[in-house]
Protein backbone atom coordinates (compact mmCIF):
# COMPACT_ATOMS: atom_id res chain seq x y z
CA UNK A 1 0.00 0.00 0.00
CA UNK A 2 1.05 3.59 -0.58
CA UNK A 3 1.34 6.31 2.04
CA UNK A 4 -0.50 9.53 1.14
CA UNK A 5 2.75 11.30 0.19
CA UNK A 6 3.71 8.45 -2.15
CA UNK A 7 0.21 8.30 -3.57
CA UNK A 8 0.32 12.04 -4.20
CA UNK A 9 3.52 11.71 -6.19
CA UNK A 10 2.29 8.83 -8.42
CA UNK A 11 -1.13 10.40 -9.13
CA UNK A 12 -0.17 14.09 -9.50
CA UNK A 13 -2.79 14.93 -6.87
CA UNK A 14 -1.67 17.08 -3.96
CA UNK A 15 -2.00 15.82 -0.40
CA UNK A 16 -4.48 18.63 0.23
CA UNK A 17 -6.57 17.46 -2.75
CA UNK A 18 -6.45 13.83 -1.61
CA UNK A 19 -7.68 14.84 1.85
CA UNK A 20 -10.45 16.90 0.23
CA UNK A 21 -11.50 13.96 -1.97
CA UNK A 22 -11.56 11.78 1.13
CA UNK A 23 -13.84 14.28 2.94
CA UNK A 24 -16.12 14.53 -0.09
CA UNK A 25 -16.36 10.75 -0.46
CA UNK A 26 -14.82 10.80 -3.94
CA UNK A 27 -11.62 8.87 -3.26
CA UNK A 28 -11.50 7.06 0.07
CA UNK A 29 -8.25 5.38 1.13
CA UNK A 30 -8.61 1.62 1.36
CA UNK A 31 -6.98 1.61 4.76
CA UNK A 32 -6.80 4.12 7.60
CA UNK A 33 -4.57 3.50 10.61
CA UNK A 34 -6.80 3.34 13.66
CA UNK A 35 -4.05 4.69 15.93
CA UNK A 36 -2.74 7.74 14.02
CA UNK A 37 -5.35 8.16 11.24
CA UNK A 38 -2.79 7.87 8.45
CA UNK A 39 -4.26 7.11 5.03
CA UNK A 40 -3.02 4.21 2.87
CA UNK A 41 -3.94 3.57 -0.75
CA UNK A 42 -3.97 0.43 -2.94
CA UNK A 43 -3.62 -0.34 -6.65
CA UNK A 44 -7.42 -0.17 -6.95
CA UNK A 45 -7.32 3.33 -5.43
CA UNK A 46 -4.64 4.25 -7.97
CA UNK A 47 -6.86 3.17 -10.89
CA UNK A 48 -9.73 5.22 -9.45
CA UNK A 49 -7.45 8.23 -8.95
CA UNK A 50 -6.29 8.10 -12.57
CA UNK A 51 -9.93 8.12 -13.67
CA UNK A 52 -10.58 11.14 -11.44
CA UNK A 53 -7.56 12.96 -12.89
CA UNK A 54 -8.92 12.31 -16.39
CA UNK A 55 -12.37 13.61 -15.47
CA UNK A 56 -10.82 16.73 -13.93
CA UNK A 57 -8.84 17.38 -17.12
CA UNK A 58 -12.11 17.06 -19.09
CA UNK A 59 -13.70 19.73 -16.84
CA UNK A 60 -16.11 17.48 -14.98
CA UNK A 61 -17.32 19.20 -11.82
CA UNK A 62 -17.00 17.60 -8.38
CA UNK A 63 -20.71 16.72 -8.43
CA UNK A 64 -20.33 15.20 -11.92
CA UNK A 65 -17.26 13.18 -10.86
CA UNK A 66 -19.17 11.82 -7.87
CA UNK A 67 -22.05 10.72 -10.08
CA UNK A 68 -19.80 9.11 -12.70
CA UNK A 69 -17.81 7.18 -10.08
CA UNK A 70 -20.94 5.95 -8.32
CA UNK A 71 -22.50 4.62 -11.57
CA UNK A 72 -19.51 3.67 -13.67
CA UNK A 73 -18.82 0.01 -12.85
CA UNK A 74 -16.80 -0.88 -15.95
CA UNK A 75 -14.36 0.99 -18.18
CA UNK A 76 -16.80 0.73 -21.09
CA UNK A 77 -19.42 2.61 -19.07
CA UNK A 78 -17.22 5.71 -19.03
CA UNK A 79 -17.67 6.31 -22.76
CA UNK A 80 -21.39 7.01 -22.26
CA UNK A 81 -20.62 9.75 -19.74
CA UNK A 82 -17.95 11.22 -22.00
CA UNK A 83 -20.41 11.32 -24.91
CA UNK A 84 -22.94 13.14 -22.75
CA UNK A 85 -20.32 15.61 -21.52
CA UNK A 86 -19.25 16.19 -25.13
CA UNK A 87 -22.86 17.01 -26.06
CA UNK A 88 -23.14 19.44 -23.12
CA UNK A 89 -19.96 21.23 -24.21
CA UNK A 90 -21.21 21.45 -27.81
CA UNK A 91 -24.48 22.92 -26.53
CA UNK A 92 -22.54 25.46 -24.44
CA UNK A 93 -20.52 26.40 -27.54
CA UNK A 94 -23.74 26.91 -29.51
CA UNK A 95 -25.19 29.12 -26.76
CA UNK A 96 -21.97 31.11 -26.45
CA UNK A 97 -21.85 31.68 -30.21
CA UNK A 98 -25.43 32.96 -30.07
CA UNK A 99 -24.44 35.21 -27.16
CA UNK A 100 -21.44 36.57 -29.10
CA UNK A 101 -23.76 37.29 -32.03
CA UNK A 102 -26.15 39.14 -29.74
CA UNK A 103 -23.34 41.14 -28.15
CA UNK A 104 -22.00 42.07 -31.60
CA UNK A 105 -25.46 43.20 -32.65
CA UNK A 106 -25.71 45.57 -29.68
CA UNK A 107 -22.18 46.84 -30.21
CA UNK A 108 -23.01 47.80 -33.80
CA UNK A 109 -26.49 49.16 -33.04
CA UNK A 110 -26.53 52.98 -32.89
CA UNK A 111 -27.28 54.42 -29.46
CA UNK A 112 -30.95 55.26 -29.05
CA UNK A 113 -32.12 52.33 -31.16
CA UNK A 114 -31.41 49.66 -28.56
CA UNK A 115 -34.56 50.13 -26.50
CA UNK A 116 -36.79 52.05 -28.91
CA UNK A 117 -38.95 50.75 -31.74
CA UNK A 118 -41.79 52.44 -33.54
CA UNK A 119 -44.86 50.33 -32.78
CA UNK A 120 -48.31 51.09 -34.15
CA UNK A 121 -50.99 49.94 -31.72
CA UNK A 122 -54.41 48.85 -33.01
CA UNK A 123 -57.59 47.41 -31.56
CA UNK A 124 -58.87 44.62 -33.81
CA UNK A 125 -61.62 42.06 -33.95
CA UNK A 126 -59.79 38.76 -34.41
CA UNK A 127 -62.14 36.31 -36.15
CA UNK A 128 -62.74 32.76 -34.94
CA UNK A 129 -60.57 30.13 -36.62
CA UNK A 130 -60.18 26.37 -36.67
CA UNK A 131 -56.68 25.23 -35.77
CA UNK A 132 -54.63 22.12 -35.21
CA UNK A 133 -52.63 22.51 -32.01
CA UNK A 134 -50.16 21.06 -29.53
CA UNK A 135 -50.19 22.38 -25.97
CA UNK A 136 -47.18 21.90 -23.72
CA UNK A 137 -45.42 23.25 -20.65
CA UNK A 138 -41.77 24.05 -21.10
CA UNK A 139 -39.34 26.56 -22.54
CA UNK A 140 -40.18 29.15 -25.18
CA UNK A 141 -37.26 27.99 -27.33
CA UNK A 142 -38.80 24.51 -27.56
CA UNK A 143 -41.55 25.86 -29.84
CA UNK A 144 -39.67 24.97 -33.01
CA UNK A 145 -39.69 21.26 -32.18
CA UNK A 146 -43.46 21.24 -31.63
CA UNK A 147 -44.03 23.44 -34.67
CA UNK A 148 -42.19 20.92 -36.84
CA UNK A 149 -44.32 18.05 -35.53
CA UNK A 150 -47.48 20.08 -36.10
CA UNK A 151 -46.67 20.90 -39.72
CA UNK A 152 -45.84 17.26 -40.42
CA UNK A 153 -49.34 16.36 -39.26
CA UNK A 154 -51.10 19.25 -41.02
CA UNK A 155 -49.23 18.75 -44.31
CA UNK A 156 -50.96 20.75 -47.08
CA UNK A 157 -53.97 21.77 -44.97
CA UNK A 158 -52.40 24.88 -43.40
CA UNK A 159 -54.54 27.97 -43.91
CA UNK A 160 -52.47 30.80 -42.45
CA UNK A 161 -49.49 31.80 -40.36
CA UNK A 162 -48.72 29.74 -37.23
CA UNK A 163 -49.73 31.10 -33.85
CA UNK A 164 -48.57 30.53 -30.30
CA UNK A 165 -51.13 30.95 -27.52
CA UNK A 166 -49.54 32.00 -24.23
CA UNK A 167 -51.67 31.14 -21.21
CA UNK A 168 -49.47 32.75 -18.54
CA UNK A 169 -49.92 36.41 -17.64
CA UNK A 170 -46.25 36.64 -16.64
CA UNK A 171 -42.88 35.55 -18.02
CA UNK A 172 -41.84 31.97 -17.29
CA UNK A 173 -38.31 30.58 -17.63
CA UNK A 174 -38.88 26.83 -17.91
CA UNK A 175 -42.57 26.03 -17.30
CA UNK A 176 -44.40 28.34 -19.71
CA UNK A 177 -47.91 27.16 -20.62
CA UNK A 178 -47.94 27.34 -24.43
CA UNK A 179 -50.08 26.09 -27.31
CA UNK A 180 -48.69 25.99 -30.84
CA UNK A 181 -51.46 26.38 -33.44
CA UNK A 182 -51.74 26.23 -37.21
CA UNK A 183 -54.98 27.40 -38.89
CA UNK A 184 -56.33 24.58 -41.08
CA UNK A 185 -58.63 24.29 -44.09
CA UNK A 186 -60.29 21.11 -42.89
CA UNK A 187 -60.19 18.87 -39.85
CA UNK A 188 -57.36 16.39 -39.55
CA UNK A 189 -56.70 13.39 -37.37
CA UNK A 190 -53.21 12.76 -36.04
CA UNK A 191 -51.81 11.34 -32.84
CA UNK A 192 -50.97 14.03 -30.29
CA UNK A 193 -52.71 16.77 -32.32
CA UNK A 194 -55.82 18.60 -31.10
CA UNK A 195 -58.27 20.22 -33.53
CA UNK A 196 -60.26 23.08 -31.98
CA UNK A 197 -61.98 26.36 -32.80
CA UNK A 198 -60.42 29.48 -31.34
CA UNK A 199 -63.18 31.98 -30.47
CA UNK A 200 -63.33 35.48 -31.93
CA UNK A 201 -61.79 38.08 -29.64
CA UNK A 202 -61.34 41.82 -29.39
CA UNK A 203 -57.63 42.41 -29.06
CA UNK A 204 -54.86 44.95 -28.77
CA UNK A 205 -52.34 44.35 -31.55
CA UNK A 206 -48.99 45.53 -32.82
CA UNK A 207 -46.38 44.34 -35.32
CA UNK A 208 -42.88 43.48 -34.09
CA UNK A 209 -40.07 43.41 -36.64
CA UNK A 210 -36.83 41.66 -35.76
CA UNK A 211 -35.46 39.17 -33.28
CA UNK A 212 -37.74 37.33 -30.85
CA UNK A 213 -35.37 38.35 -28.04
CA UNK A 214 -36.82 41.88 -28.05
CA UNK A 215 -40.51 40.92 -27.87
CA UNK A 216 -40.59 42.57 -24.45
CA UNK A 217 -40.54 46.00 -26.12
CA UNK A 218 -43.73 45.20 -28.01
CA UNK A 219 -45.38 43.91 -24.84
CA UNK A 220 -44.37 47.08 -22.99
CA UNK A 221 -45.97 49.20 -25.72
CA UNK A 222 -49.25 47.25 -25.50
CA UNK A 223 -49.20 47.21 -21.69
CA UNK A 224 -48.71 50.99 -21.55
CA UNK A 225 -51.48 51.54 -24.10
CA UNK A 226 -53.89 49.32 -22.14
CA UNK A 227 -53.12 51.11 -18.88
CA UNK A 228 -53.53 54.57 -20.41
CA UNK A 229 -56.84 53.62 -22.08
CA UNK A 230 -58.44 51.68 -19.21
CA UNK A 231 -58.26 48.30 -20.91
CA UNK A 232 -57.80 44.99 -19.11
CA UNK A 233 -55.51 42.54 -20.86
CA UNK A 234 -56.66 38.90 -20.87
CA UNK A 235 -55.09 35.53 -21.59
CA UNK A 236 -54.19 33.72 -23.70
CA UNK A 237 -52.17 36.30 -25.58
CA UNK A 238 -51.02 35.35 -29.08
CA UNK A 239 -47.93 35.60 -31.20
CA UNK A 240 -48.66 35.27 -34.92
CA UNK A 241 -45.50 34.44 -36.87
CA UNK A 242 -46.04 36.21 -40.19
CA UNK A 243 -42.41 35.76 -41.22
CA UNK A 244 -39.90 33.76 -39.22
CA UNK A 245 -37.35 30.96 -39.31
CA UNK A 246 -37.71 27.90 -41.51
CA UNK A 247 -37.75 24.32 -40.27
CA UNK A 248 -34.01 23.92 -40.89
CA UNK A 249 -32.40 27.38 -41.07
CA UNK A 250 -33.10 30.43 -38.90
CA UNK A 251 -32.24 32.93 -41.63
CA UNK A 252 -31.91 36.66 -40.95
CA UNK A 253 -33.59 37.42 -37.61
CA UNK A 254 -33.81 41.13 -38.39
CA UNK A 255 -36.38 40.34 -41.13
CA UNK A 256 -38.76 38.39 -38.86
CA UNK A 257 -42.29 39.80 -38.63
CA UNK A 258 -44.53 38.88 -35.70
CA UNK A 259 -47.96 40.19 -34.73
CA UNK A 260 -48.48 40.43 -30.97
CA UNK A 261 -52.17 40.00 -30.08
CA UNK A 262 -53.58 40.47 -26.57
CA UNK A 263 -57.33 40.02 -25.87
CA UNK A 264 -58.82 42.98 -23.98
CA UNK A 265 -61.87 44.12 -22.03
CA UNK A 266 -62.84 47.65 -21.06
CA UNK A 267 -62.71 48.41 -17.33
Amino acid sequence: MYKISEFSRITNLTVKTLRYYDEEGILLPSHRDAYNGYRYYTEEDFAKAIRIVLLRELHFSIAEIKEVLSHCEHDNDLSYYLEEKKFQIEEDIRKNRALIKKISFHINLPQGEKTEMNYVTEIKEIPAMTVASIRYKGKYQDMGKYMGNLYKAVKGNAAGAPICLMYDDDYKEDEADLEICVPIKKEIRAQGITVKKLPAVKALCTIHEGSYSSFNLAYKTLTDYARNNHLEMKTPSMQKYIKGPGMIFRGNESTYITEIIIPIEEV
